[in-house]
């Protein structure tokens, strides 16, 4: 009887693979050469196998919109390697990732946020484990303006009705001698349970905590009621949504950022921590994920947003695996320790996967942190 693991990334519904790949790809796909079965670093102990289990496996994964184009070309060479493994990926949004996983409709969730301390309450068996490192893009629709400063404040203000028009004397005080129209703001916000709705809402809270508090920060929020707001459905959703409609501001994940340059949206300068308004580079990511790789904890439940890096990025985050310790049997544990074991190591090439989604490689010594946390599932 064929194995099946099920694994949680965040989109829309389970596909085949094959769809998921050719549909989700962001500014490239992975090339046509994976690694060898060798690449991988050294394993740390038994409880990581160098590959699956010999039988034939059937994987499934759904969950973060963000994270979906990577697992998706993972899954492409994983299944190169491994001819008996047998890969099916999907996107539902982050919440039905970590919700999925917690009940045990599928085995692994995929998620741009941590598990909250409820969810590890309720299901102390779960973990978090990163898999890489991302980021999310503000982008905008105002014609004729090619470089736009915002902050948490500024943003705040925008979503909970404050500021409704883009020559706003607070968005003009971030950015003198940008001519700025008498054109309304149309905000956009995900209607599905998104990590990157967390995100977004930890970032206007850690900048401006009176302007949006932290009851309401989470992968669903109540949005305050602003005239002409859009809802829309995913990552895809909020750039297609964007894209169509003059005025619109989005929150989407760097994964997009080809397809917010091909709908020509801008990408805003972002406020950091230090004072510095920041792009969304390699540079400035890397360096707001160095600042905090030691203060990253053994279960790695950490916030790396608004971070002390005076160059680093503010809206960053670890892509996390949503597993359970307590598997149904000892293959099906071995075949997921296998899986993401090879997605911390060979899956962190720069130019082989994670160049093509804009997505930074973990440190040395948080892949140490989630190897340790993969070595924990068992039956």
């Amino acid at each position: 009887m064929a194995k099946r693991i099920r694994l949680v990334c965040t989109a829309a519904a389970l596909v085949p693979l094959t769809v998921l790949a050719a549909a989700c790809g962001s500014s490239g796909g992975p090339s046509s050469s994976p690694p060898s079965k060798s690449s991988s670093a050294a394993m740390v102990g038994p409880a990581l196998p160098t590959a699956p289990a010999k039988g034939t496996a059937a994987l499934t994964e759904t969950g973060s919109t963000l994270l979906f184009p990577l697992v998706s070309s993972w899954a492409t060479d994983y299944q190169k390697l491994y001819k008996q493994v047998t890969i099916t990926t999907g996107g539902t949004g982050s919440g039905t990732g970590i919700t999925d996983a917690s009940t045990g409709t599928v085995d692994i969730g995929a998620s741009d946020a941590y598990l909250s301390s409820a969810a590890k309450s309720s299901y102390p068996t779960l973990l978090n484990i990163p898999l890489a490192i991302s980021a999310q893009q503000i982008n905008y629709n105002v014609p004729n303006v090619k470089s736009l400063k915002l902050d948490g404040t500024v943003l705040a203000g925008i979503y909970s009705g404050k500021i409704t028009m883009w020559n706003n004397s607070a968005i003009a005080a971030l950015n003198p001698g940008v001519s700025l129209p008498s054109l309304k703001i149309v905000p956009l916000r995900r209607l599905d349970s998104s990590g990157d709705t967390f995100l977004f809402t930890s970032y206007m809270n850690a900048q401006d905590p009176s302007g949006w508090t932290a009851s309401n920060v989470g992968t669903t929020v109540s949005w305050p009621a602003v005239p002409g707001e859009i809802s829309e459905t995913g990552n895809g959703g909020m750039v297609s949504g964007c894209g169509s409609t003059k005025g619109c501001i989005a929150y989407i994940g760097i994964s997009y950022l080809a397809k917010t340059q091909a709908a020509s949206l801008g990408q805003a300068l972002l406020k950091n921590a230090s004072g510095s308004f920041l792009a969304p580079t390699p540079a400035t990511v890397s360096a707001a994920a160095a600042a905090l790789t030691g203060k990253t904890p053994a279960d790695e439940t950490l916030s790396l947003i608004n971070g002390p890096a005076a160059n680093g990025y503010p809206i960053i985050n670890y892509e996390y695996a949503i597993v359970n310790t307590k598997q149904s049997n000892g293959t099906t544990a071995e075949d997921m320790r296998a899986f993401l074991h090879w997605s911390v190591h060979a899956g962190q090439s720069a130019s082989t996967y994670l160049n093509a989604v804009d997505f930074q490689p973990l440190p040395a010594a948080v892949v140490t942190l989630s190897d340790n946390q993969i070595a924990k599932i068992g039956s």
